[in-house]
C-alpha cells in the first residue's frame, strides 16, 4: 500500500539519519502517527499547516510504501472531506509499524512559505 505523510524539516531530518527508512519516534504530546492514504490530502497539511506553524515555514510531502497484510489490522479514519482519510497508528507500535515498510521513503514535494513548491 501507498501511503503519505507531511512533514516538517525536524522530522524530515531524523529521516534522512535512518537512511530514508523509518519514521522516528512520536514526541511525548503527540500519541499518534498518521500517514495519510492519498497524494492530495498530504500536499494541503503540507502546504496549509507544516509551512504555517514549523519554525523554518517549510514542510515535505513524503511518499513510501506498507506491506499491505500488515495494513490491514488499522482501522482508515475520515476526518473531514472524502479524501481526508488517514491511518492511526498508536505511537508505541510506530517502530513495528516502520519494519514494515518496503524501500524507501521518499520526498515527492517541497513547500515553503512564499507559496512556492518544487517536487522530486
Amino acid at each position: 500500500m501507498i501511503l503519505y505523510r507531511p512533514v516538517g524539516t525536524k522530522e524530515l531530518e531524523l529521516i534522512k539519519e535512518s537512511n530514508y527508512c523509518k519514521f522516528p519516534p512520536r514526541l511525548p504530546e503527540q500519541p499518534i502517527f498518521y500517514p495519510v492514504l492519498n497524494e492530495r490530502y498530504a500536499t494541503e497539511i503540507t502546504s496549509k499547516w507544516n509551512v504555517k506553524y514549523n519554525d523554518d515555514h517549510k514542510g515535505y510531502v513524503t511518499k513510501f510504501e506498507v506491506d499491505d497484510l500488515y495494513c490491514q489490522q488499522f482501522e482508515i479514519h475520515q476526518v473531514g472531506d472524502d479524501y481526508h482519510k488517514e491511518f492511526w497508528i498508536p505511537a508505541e507500535r510506530l517502530e513495528e509499524f516502520n519494519e514494515h515498510i518496503i524501500g524507501k521513503i521518499c520526498i515527492i514535494a517541497e513547500f515553503s512559505d512564499d507559496n512556492t513548491s518544487s517536487f522530486s
